[in-house]
């Protein structure tokens, strides 16, 4: 009886997910909620069948970029994967991944599967698979309404490494909210993180200001953004861990330059990549690589070919470039100001937030981001757009940009095509993420049919 209703859910979520995409949806999550309701079991069953192991990526930011960086990793080593490479990180969306990945009589012809996870689902999820290794990527405030404040977050991940007492993890050492998971515990851990000061720390909101040992303020050799560098409290003795993978010699011009070291291995890595975060991302995604046996050598030619998500930086062509990004809490949007200011050509910028139940309803959070480092003679006109885009622009405001500078418009078409129309270089666009795909979809739409050019009048 269980084999049918297994075939039956397999069966039914395969034919949403082709009925999604001719209705050119994602069909990431609904196919997985439709079979859960016919076998709950279908999850567990299906992640029973992986050869290897299952490699979790879990954390607030970089998890999708991360986890689809190590899906390439794998799979440029011969491996077949389940992934779930669009980021549908919870339950369902997981289970659609898998069955995606069956074949139509139940089989699965995967050696692992990477799989990222939400990590307020996490509890439950861990039900459903067993995880050889767990990649903690950093933990930051995200959808207060959701999550909470961060405590809470480390409370239910706390409680889903229970459910998992023999993974591995690997953390972000240069994240105290993060290597605490590996304080004091009997599992095997591995910590990464840049061994090196910049000298590009903000004056910006730390999440990690005391530490969670002993509740004492943490004090910094330096630290990179938010609370991520190289931290120790003076009333315990919690500090940042030795580091097993360790990014040096890093450079931020054109490009991402830097060298890594681990064992007695040093290996040096030259991407075109944007942002200083990303280096975060190669050092997590290569250190779940490496411990799975992949050889470190042949990983900047992959990391090379990569191409980033949905908004992860992402270039259109609309007369001049105009990239595009997801920035969906007060570290993210202080990393992608960081980025944009790294680019000295004249610019003009966009800011979309919307406050749907995805995005959370709660926007205070953009007042602790730091948009008065906008305020910048490369910058020369400010845009704001989305559901809360009065919001944007008082934000604006406060942050000393110029009224006359700012404009305020919901239309995200018409929005576009007046930034394009401006005299900057290059325009940059930050959303948060629900403008995500329907932004993403309008500058594919314009990029091929040339409407840019002021030709549409059609705006809606």
């Amino acid at each position: 009886m269980n084999y049918i209703k297994k075939l039956i859910a397999i069966w039914a979520a395969k034919s949403a997910i082709v009925v999604s995409k001719l209705l050119g949806k994602k069909g990431s999550s609904g196919p997985g909620s439709i079979a859960l309701k016919i076998y709950p079991h279908i999850l567990k069953d299906l992640a029973s069948k992986v050869k290897k192991e299952i490699l979790i990526v879990c954390g607030t930011n970089g998890k999708t970029t991360t986890n689809n960086m190590l899906y390439n990793l794998l799979t440029a080593n011969g491996y077949n994967v389940v992934c779930n490479k669009v980021g549908a990180n919870m339950l369902e969306g997981i289970t659609t991944a898998f069955i995606h990945s069956a074949t139509l009589w139940g089989n699965l012809n995967a050696d692992y599967a990477s799989i990222e996870v939400d990590e307020a689902s996490a509890v439950k999820i861990f039900d459903h698979l067993s995880p050889s290794k767990i990649l903690i990527t950093n933990l930051f405030r995200d959808q207060l309404d959701r999550y909470g404040e961060i405590d809470i977050t480390i409370k239910l991940l706390s409680k889903a490494l229970e459910k998992v007492p023999e993974a591995k993890l690997i953390l972000n050492g240069d994240d105290p909210l993060t290597a605490r998971f590996g304080y004091n515990t009997g599992r095997k851990c591995y910590y990464f993180g840049v061994d090196q000061d910049l000298n590009i720390s903000l004056n910006e909101t730390k999440e990690g200001r005391f530490c969670t040992i002993c509740g004492a303020q943490l004090q910094y050799h330096y630290y990179h953004y938010s609370q991520l560098g190289n931290y120790y409290c003076s009333s315990c003795n919690f500090k940042r861990p030795s580091l097993d993978f360790k990014a040096f010699d890093v450079r931020l011009q054109d490009g991402l330059l830097f060298s890594v070291s681990y064992d007695d291995t040093t290996v040096a890595f030259n991407v075109n990549y944007k942002g200083f975060y990303n280096i975060y991302n190669i050092l997590a995604s290569m250190s779940v690589a490496v411990l799975v046996g992949i050889d470190i050598h042949g990983m900047n030619h992959v990391f090379s070919q990569y191409k980033p998500q949905i908004g992860r930086m992402e270039t259109f062509q609309l007369g001049k470039p105009v990239i595009f990004n997801l920035s969906k809490n007060p570290a993210g949007f202080n990393q992608a100001i960081s980025t944009v200011l790294q680019d000295h050509r004249t610019k003009d910028i966009m800011v979309v937030i919307n406050d749907n139940a995805q995005d959370g309803r709660d926007i205070s959070w953009i007042w602790d981001v730091d948009f008065e480092r906008l305020v910048d003679p490369t910058i020369t006109s400010y845009m704001a757009s989305g559901i809360r885009k009065e919001d944007v622009a008082v934000r604006f405001k406060y942050a000393g940009i110029d009224q006359q500078n700012i404009t305020v418009e919901g239309n995200i078409k018409s929005a576009i095509i007046d930034l394009v129309s401006r005299s900057g270089e290059v325009c940059y666009i930050l959303v948060n993420y629900t403008a995500l795909f329907h932004t993403q979809n309008i500058l594919k739409s314009l990029e091929k049919s040339g409407n840019w050019k002021g030709t549409d009048t059609d705006l809606n």
